[in-house]
């Protein structure tokens, strides 16, 4: 299994995003031996955030020959002829590195900010899948799913990648949906094609402190909507051992990519992953 990371578009700390801070973060991923950078996609955020596909384009010549990763843009929300061009204007920027990965959005606020009415995502969003793929069919499409049945029908109807979230997801939801994406394929009669597996926005804070474990998982769930006691088994906040055994269990199910998110200290909290938990898987 492989390792990105995500580009830090939260502003967590009221630092901002200085382009020297970003291009510094990004050549420690590389230093780090990490494979890819990723880039998720709001318009609207609860959170300061900064624009993904800008962030991306942004980091090209800073990114040597790593990946670059939307995981992933909204083409409902942008508008597909914009995520097309985007898109181009990436990969052409980065000499063939972008991997295009599409969702159909989470967030009613997205969908407001540019009167799309949110219970039309879904249909809104194969027919912009559609078009993306009679745009570019040799561009690889990735389609984000959480894991539900029609989501993993949507992924191999229409993917050539499944795109799990790891505080929506845990490794056994993998195997179980890297079966059904098996099956759905059998019947499809592309029996031929494999699926892989990157799993998303897994957040990230290595500590040996219980107290700063504690309430890092309390400004996550904040600003996620869940509780502090789902998040702990589901993202990398904890002791190294604790991590790694996430992350093995991850590899065992068949993950490809585990793209990583820290949460404070980006280059820093890199760095422990890579020399305190990545070892131990």
């Amino acid at each position: 299994m492989r390792y990105g990371a995500h580009l830090p578009l939260i502003d967590f700390d009221g630092r901002g995003w200085p382009l020297p801070t970003l291009t510094g973060y990004v050549r420690t991923a590389a230093g780090l031996g990490l494979s890819a950078l990723a880039a998720n996609d709001h318009l609207v955020f609860q959170r300061p955030w900064l624009d993904g596909i800008v962030a991306l384009a942004s980091i090209v010549e800073a990114s040597g020959d790593l990946e670059l990763a939307t995981t992933a843009v909204l083409p409902v929300v942008r508008g597909t002829a914009t995520v097309a061009s985007s898109a181009a204007a990436l990969d052409a920027l980065s000499g063939g590195r972008l991997r295009l990965g599409l969702a159909p959005g989470s967030s009613p606020a997205d969908f407001a900010a540019v009167g799309v009415p949110f219970d039309q995502r879904w249909s809104r969003f194969d027919d912009a899948v559609v078009a993306l793929r009679r745009e570019r069919p040799e561009r690889p499409l990735w389609v984000a799913s959480w894991g539900s049945p029609a989501g993993l029908r949507r992924v191999a109807r229409l993917g050539d990648g499944w795109l799990a979230s790891a505080y929506n997801t845990s490794p056994e939801q993998v195997v179980s949906g890297l079966q059904v994406l098996s099956d759905e394929l059998t019947r499809l009669r592309r029996e031929d094609r494999r699926l892989p597996c990157t799993v998303a926005t897994m957040w990230l804070h290595i500590t040996g402190s219980r107290t700063e474990r504690e309430s890092t998982l309390e400004l996550l769930a904040g600003m996620l909507g869940r509780s502090g006691e789902d998040l702990a088994g589901r993202v990398l906040v904890g002791a190294p051992e604790q991590c790694a055994g996430l992350v093995r269990a991850y590899a065992e199910a068949g993950v490809d990519l585990l793209c990583l998110w820290p949460i404070v200290e980006p280059e820093r909290q890199l760095e422990r992953f890579m020399t305190q938990v990545a070892p131990l898987v």
